[in-house]
Formats: structure tokens, sequence, C-alpha cells
């Protein structure tokens, strides 16, 4: 669920840039390394900024959300930010680190100039960046209007309740945090259909806790905006079938459903939607909209949205168990897109970049996906890689163009490789943005 805390300037020594990637690690200090000198790449749109009354975030301040029209196109993008998770005081208080949820102390004024909204995302900047040995490419988003909403009530966007927490410790007084995710997404929808009463191509699409995000909200969207064709792009977000207690994501949604009021939310939501299984949302937005396309994305060795779904509620669990919970739960998850002809997926297997959390993230470098991927044998030659790709090779940026332009079902499941770990680009760029952002 992403551990996006907010991305800060360079002039206040780049704390904080856990949020980036939703690996809740820290941005660079003073003198550390910052995604601008990593990537030629970010925005420079002419956003606007807009605070609707009753929308705040989980310490009740004000709440805003970016909105840029472009002159030309009617086609729209809505981001929902990732950022972590919370449902005690621990995670909600941002005491948990990299496993609490982001801004819980509000989103900053002028946010939109920060490093996380102007870098994260080449889905919001209509561009693969540049970085070193790989140009800067526009890709299938360009010239879209862009809209970016912000994260800070814990709760993927959705929630709606109001709680409060005890500290465990007895030290601080208890917390009242207001999970007010779903009220501030139905208020920028409402204003959206207002503002652009005639939508062409919409793309939902979100990274992390925004990834849940615009799967769960996409029938909120879709019905509110009434756009001419709706996508729906989930960027490691998954929403894992759990109809019972055997399904290692099941106590993960048990708790969410409790703490964040979902009851008061998914009653609204047409069957088959089911509340006792989210992963259900699946299928209602398949056959809700099918003339729509939806799709996934994430990898097979994501290392950060895992521990969030099983970390804390299986305690001691390895990594290895946490990926292998994982990994179990993505098949289910995959074998219920399979069944829907709207439904596309792009599944690498690993990157070492941000512990292989989402894959449109900072730069599409190693977001690639083969359909059938070996070993080289013996007699062909090792270097630079000794992984081949023997099936089709698609990188993200070709996904989204024959997926979004072309309107092509996608769909790779990679096994398990480590084709990027002995990319030579990789093992310079890498560590690059892994500095960036572990300070």
């Amino acid at each position: 669920m992403s551990l996006l805390h907010s991305l800060r300037s360079r002039s206040i020594g780049r704390a904080a840039c856990a949020a980036l990637l939703v690996s809740g690690l820290s941005f660079a200090t003073a003198n550390g390394i910052g995604i601008e000198d990593v990537v030629d790449g970010g925005n420079n749109y002419a956003w606007q900024e807009v605070r609707l009354p009753g929308t705040i975030c989980g310490n009740g301040s004000q709440y805003k959300f970016y909105v840029y029209d472009s002159p030309t196109s009617n086609n729209m993008l809505i981001s929902f930010e990732g950022g972590g998770a919370c449902w005690d005081y621990d995670t909600c208080s941002g005491r948990a680190g990299i496993l609490g949820a982001a801004h819980p102390n509000g989103i900053p004024d002028n946010y939109i100039q920060d490093f996380q909204p102007k870098y994260v995302s080449p889905l919001v900047n209509g561009a693969d960046p540049g970085i070193p040995g790989r140009p800067k490419k526009d890709i299938a988003t360009k010239g879209f209007d862009m809209v970016y909403v912000p994260y800070c009530t814990g709760d993927v966007h959705i929630g709606n309740n109001v709680k409060t927490y005890t500290d465990p410790t007895g030290q601080n007084p208890p917390l009242t945090f207001r999970h007010n995710g779903y009220n501030n997404t139905m208020a920028v929808l409402t204003y959206l259909r207002g503002r652009f009463p005639s939508i062409n191509k919409l793309l939902v699409t979100g990274f992390s806790a925004g990834g849940v995000a615009s799967h769960a909200g996409y029938y909120f969207a879709r019905r509110t905006l009434l756009p001419a064709r709706g996508y729906m792009l989930n960027d490691s977000g998954p929403t894992f079938p759990a109809p019972n207690s055997t399904y290692k994501s099941r106590p993960l949604h048990d708790l969410i459903k409790t703490s964040w009021n979902l009851t008061s939310v998914y009653s609204q939501l047409p069957a088959p939607f089911n509340q006792n299984d989210f992963g259900t949302m699946t299928d209602m937005i398949a056959q809700q909209f099918p003339g729509d396309l939806l799709a996934y994305t994430g990898y097979s060795s994501d290392y950060n949205f895992s521990r969030f779904s099983y970390e804390r509620f299986y305690p001691g669990i390895t990594q290895a168990t946490i990926l292998a919970y994982w990994r179990q739960d993505q098949a289910n998850f995959v074998n219920k897109m399979k069944t829907y002809s709207n439904f596309s997926y792009h599944i690498p297997w690993h990157r070492p970049i941000n512990d292989s959390h989402c894959s449109a993230i900072i730069t599409f470098m190693g977001s690639h996906a083969c359909s059938s991927i070996r070993k080289k044998y013996w007699y062909e030659i090792p270097w630079p890689q000794s992984w081949k790709c023997t099936g089709t090779f698609r990188p993200m940026e070709t996904f989204l163009s024959n997926w979004l332009t072309n309107n092509q079902q996608q769909r790779i499941v990679e096994t398990e490789n480590y084709y990027n770990n002995e990319d030579p680009g990789m093992s310079i760029v890498a560590p690059l943005i892994n500095d960036a952002l572990d300070g």
C-alpha cells in the first residue's frame, strides 16, 4: 500500500521522500542524491489547486487536489496518489514509519511542486523520463487533462470513518483520525463532472494505495464522469480474492473493513460485488462496464505491498514466506482477471528499484515483461545477460500504447528471472534511484 510520505524540496533538505515509491524510505538529506539528479523528467503543468468545502485530511486540515486542463485534449487521467495505510495509533500517527500512512499532518501548501507529484508518475507526466543512457520518451498519456489526487487519510482514498486510536505506550493522548477518503474522492469527482462535462477517454489510475483506489473507486468515477470510454490501470494495489480465512489477505481485509467503515461505502456497489470477498470488485467492474478496458500491473516480487498484506498479521513471517503468500494471492487474482476479456495484465517478475514495488513509477526501465524467458544455454553468448527472452518482450510504454491507444488486450505474467539484475543500465540507474530514496 505504498508508503509515500511527502517529498520535500531540496531547500529543506530533501527530507521525507519516503512518499515517493511507497517504499517508505526517506529521500536524501541535504548532501544526498535527489531524484532530480537522476532523471530528466518531471512536469511543468500550469496546475490549479482546488480546495472544496468539507474535504479534510486525517488530522482535520483542509484537503486539496490539483487539476491541469490541457488545451489540446478532452481525454482525462485521474491519478490517485499512494502512501501506505493506517488502522491504529502507530500507523496513523506516523510512528510506524515505513509501515504507516502518508501525510498524517495533512497536505503541505503548494504540494504539487514537491518531488512526489512532480516526478513519481510517468503517466501523469506523459513521458518516460530521461535517465543516464536512456532518453526521455513521450508515452500514450501525453496531452491528457491531468488530475492529481493527493493522499492523507490512510484509507486508500475510500474510507468513511472517524476513529480514536489510543497510544499503546500511554505516553501520548488519544489520536482522533478522520478516514475521510471516500468523501474526498466523491467531492473531487463531482467537481470534475461540473468542470469537464464532455470527456472522451477517462483513465483512472494510481500506484500502491492509489492503485487500490483506482480499482475500488472506479465504479464511482465511471458513473459520475460518464466518459465516452473508460480505462482503469491499477499499479500495484491489488484487490486480491479472499472469500474465507484460508486466503492470506483475509485478515487485512477484515481489519480495514471495520477500521474504515467500508460497509457504508461498499453497500452502494451492485452485484456481483460481495462485501465478504473484496476480490469480487474485479468481477463487478468487469461486468458493469464490459466496453471499458481494465488492467493491472505489478511485480511478482513486490516486497512492499506484500509486507502490508501479511507482516502485521502473521508474526515472525519471513521474507520468503511473505513473497510466497503474495504470489499465491496474485495467481488467484490473475485467474479471476482471465475470465474477463476486458481485463489486461502486465506482471513483470522483479526490479531492483523500490523493492520491486510499482511498475509505472519514476522510470519504465526494468518494467518490461517477457512472455517466455529462460537461462541461456552454454553455447549462447552470456554477456551482458545470462537470461534470454524467447517470447514477446513488451516494455511498459508498448503495453500502454497497445492498450490505451489501440484498445488491445495485453496479457503477460513473467516467470521467475533476474534479467534486471544483470542489465548494465539498471546496474547504474537502480543504485542512484535507491540512494535518492534511501538518503
